[in-house]
């Protein structure tokens, strides 16, 4: 179960489920019953591909793969993602499907890059390598989706301050109204929380393979997760209507600063992150 073919299998199904995370995310902010059918459908590929390999498994060992760490925490993973299926069902059970599948999402990273990450064979160094580069481009993605907020937030305000003062005129009609720039703003971050939380998961998983013995509480880390916070009390107060007009377009220029001061300061502080 370590082949190329394999690894290509499992890091489809990695992708895969992150992508259902994040038309999760979508849906549980907005109730979006598209967003919903098409992760489920990604959660059901993901589940029919995981029970191939515990298939797979079952009929090499002749027993229920259950007996070591990584098999235990694969047929866990299982479990959840069934589990997650069943109330995927039911239409009230959105905010438990959400976090089940994050769950079951960190599961399945510690299954696949775990057993198969050993050092010193050809699949498992690749495999590691591959690991840390999907890590860092799903940061990327999720900073680029921050950065857009950031954009959209300064069109916002520069519109309102435009048109609360009457100076509008032909040359701002290229650019998109308050409303069309404050969705811009709020579905950026909506892309961009769980894709940091993907790599967040991966970059963990990553660590605990390849960089040996690191601190838990590693500046970065630290960083990365109030990032998250940070992000997700900003929508939760847009939506309760506690941030209006201007208010929002200010508290995504202020998060995009803590985005900043993350990337470029918290970085230097961190012990393990030599590629910044």
């Amino acid at each position: 179960m370590t082949d190329i073919g394999t690894m290509r299998l499992h890091e489809v199904m990695v992708v895969v489920y992150a992508v259902s995370l994040v038309l999760y995310f979508f849906d549980f902010l907005n109730g979006n019953a598209r967003f919903r059918r098409m992760a489920g459908w990604a959660v059901v590929a993901v589940w029919i591909l995981q029970s191939v390999f515990l298939g797979i498994s079952v009929l090499e060992e002749h027993r229920l793969p259950v007996l070591s760490l990584f098999e235990g925490v694969n047929f866990y993973a299982w479990l959840v993602i069934s589990v997650s299926l069943i109330i995927h069902l039911f239409r009230k059970g959105d905010f438990a499907v959400f976090f089940l599948n994050v769950i079951g999402f960190a599961a399945v990273v510690i299954a696949t890059f775990g057993a198969a990450g050993t050092k010193g064979s050809a699949v498992g160094d690749a495999l590691i390598s591959e690991l840390l580069f999907i890590h860092i481009t799903a940061a990327m993605l999720a900073y680029t989706a921050f950065s857009l907020s950031f954009v959209f937030a300064i069109l916002y305000l520069r519109l309102y301050k435009t048109l609360k003062k009457k100076e509008w005129n032909s040359q701002w009609g290229r650019l998109p109204s308050l409303d069309q720039a404050k969705r811009a703003m709020t579905v950026s971050v909506m892309a961009g929380v769980p894709i940091l939380l993907v790599s967040l998961i991966l970059g963990l998983q990553w660590a605990f393979i390849a960089a040996g013995e690191f601190p838990v509480w590693d500046p970065k880390i630290i960083g990365s997760f109030l990032l998250i916070i940070i992000y997700c009390i900003l929508l939760y107060m847009q939506r309760r209507g506690r941030l209006n007009g201007p208010d929002v377009a200010w508290g995504h220029m202020f998060a995009f600063l803590a985005v900043v001061i993350n990337f470029l300061l918290v970085s230097r502080l961190s012990v393990f992150h030599f590629w910044y």
